[in-house]
């Protein structure tokens, strides 16, 4: 009887240490707690002045292009909850849900700010080849009475807004993986915001706007090597250089993954979302989208394996976490060219990439760079050596509006994709850091340490994951040991 009320004294006391630091704050009511609703809340009511229009003639439209597209849209945004379970999966347990709800709020904080001004810094009318007006389409602005995007001319400009809008989404939620188990929940949603204007949007101009910058000089980018994996990639890494190392990397302290079937779940979820992310960028229902539905899937397995057995290869055993790793980086590597190269070809960029990845991941845990989830290996390296390998392969057996690669007697555009490369690299990176450092000098970007050795789910949103046998007390354990029935059944 003793020992069970000294671990209720103990569970009291454990329980109770997220609620002290919600008391200490209670009293300090500042302007960093208010400004957040405040903006919403200007917002929204902003948006009730905004005039509807009728929409444009839906008689101009492909039946079989919207239908598709409307699918591929919904495809990509159940990526990012794919991203969520990949990446709480492979975090210590006491950083599941902040981990997960970082990927899964950039789908609250994006929407608002694309219908506000994002879409039109995107998409709106060229200044500079470097980034829209963002009067051109200020709060949704003539978007359904608007004529098609010039590159997508059978659906609704609507519909594109809302197709663009899933990879603005997700872009942000993959830079979650760098900076994981410490960085406080506001300066996220801070970085959200910033990131989404001053990196992806100017990104997207330059790539996919008929007078962007990149598509000037004839850099080819299906579906987002640049715009949303590099970009992420570089994010990632100036975020861990910025927040520096966890304390159990200082410590060299192995963390246990929380849950390795929700890494398998997130892989095949955002496996399942990539045929809309790719084959839906084809933005039309026709055999562009089925090949590179095709090239997906293909170099996504490639890679799997090649990941797995390059571990059997280097003595380990073949492991889950290897496979859907491994997958995740093919998935990335053909995103660029998922529309420019032929199916055989994305063996190779899949296998490729994988193997590249792997020895950056090994490299990188030689240095005192602590990207929690190896963010920057992945799809920052995925993405480059994706690009890369678009300037080799790309033919126009595949695609008629495309180009023709190194491969197929064409090296100026190589060269064309290496200088596109060079570009986004330091432009995500430069502006990433100066973001991060920015939103340090706000306020502390990093937890504190006794808010990091809690656990970010406790500190940071006062909830604990505590599914299955994952969160076992003392208390548990005793009742176990001691209930004859708690025996008999297990």
């Amino acid at each position: 009887m003793l020992y069970f009320y000294q671990n209720k004294i103990r569970e009291i006391k454990l329980f109770n240490q997220p609620n002290k630091l919600i008391l200490k704050t209670m009293g300090k009511f500042s302007l960093k707690q208010v400004a957040p609703f405040l903006v919403l809340a200007i917002v929204a009511i902003a948006a009730i002045f905004v005039p509807a229009l009728p929409n444009y003639d839906v008689g101009k439209y492909n039946a079989a292009d919207v239908a598709w597209v409307i699918v591929a849209t919904a495809l990509v945004f159940l990526m990012t909850p794919g991203l969520a379970f990949f990446y709480g999966g492979m975090v210590h347990r006491k950083n599941v849900l902040s981990t997960m709800i970082k990927s899964v709020v950039a789908a609250g904080v994006v929407s608002v700010l694309w219908v506000v001004v994002g879409f039109s810094l995107a998409f709106g009318k060229d200044i500079g080849g470097f980034i829209g007006d963002p009067s051109t389409f200020f709060f949704f602005k003539g978007v359904n009475s608007g004529e098609p995007w010039s590159l997508a001319p059978t659906i609704p400009l609507t519909l594109f807004a809302l197709f663009q809008l899933m990879f603005a989404i997700i872009t942000p939620g993959l830079v979650v993986g760098a900076v994981a188990e410490r960085i406080r929940f506001t300066s996220y949603i801070l970085f959200t915001v910033l990131f989404g204007l001053l990196v992806y949007a100017p990104l997207a101009h330059m790539t996919w706007s008929p007078d962007g910058l990149l598509m000037k000089m004839g850099v080819f980018d299906f579906a987002g090597g640049t715009v949303v994996h590099i970009s992420a990639g570089m994010a990632a890494l100036a975020g861990a250089l910025v927040l520096k190392r966890r304390k159990a990397h200082l410590d060299h302290k192995e963390i246990p993954p929380a849950n390795i079937p929700y890494v398998l779940i997130g892989t095949g979820l955002l496996w399942f979302g990539w045929f809309g992310f790719n084959a839906g960028s084809a933005l039309g229902a026709g055999s562009l989208a089925v090949s590179a539905f095709a090239t997906t899937n293909v170099a996504a397995g490639a890679a799997g394996l090649s990941w797995m057995f390059f571990d059997v290869l280097r003595g380990k055993k073949p492991s889950v976490l290897g496979f859907c790793i491994g997958a995740v980086v093919g998935l990335v590597a053909i995103t660029p060219g998922a529309g420019y190269v032929a199916i055989p070809q994305s063996i190779f960029i899949g296998a490729f990439a994988a193997i590249c990845s792997n020895l950056v991941v090994y490299g990188k845990s030689k240095t005192t760079i602590d990207d929690t989830l190896d963010v920057f290996p992945c799809h920052g390296v995925g993405g480059i050596v994706g690009m890369i390998l678009t300037g080799v392969f790309a033919t126009k057996t595949v695609n008629s509006a495309g180009v023709d690669g190194l491969l197929y007697g064409n090296p100026a555009f190589f060269f064309t994709q290496l200088k596109g490369v060079l570009i986004v690299v330091i432009f995500s990176f430069v502006v990433s850091f100066i973001i991060f450092k920015f939103i340090n000098l706000i306020q502390p970007i990093r937890v504190s340490d006794e808010e990091e050795e809690m656990g970010l789910d406790a500190s940071q949103h006062n909830e604990k994951y505590s599914q299955g046998t994952l969160l076992v007390d003392e208390k548990s354990e005793y009742i176990a040991k001691n209930n004859p029935i708690t025996e008999s059944i297990s």
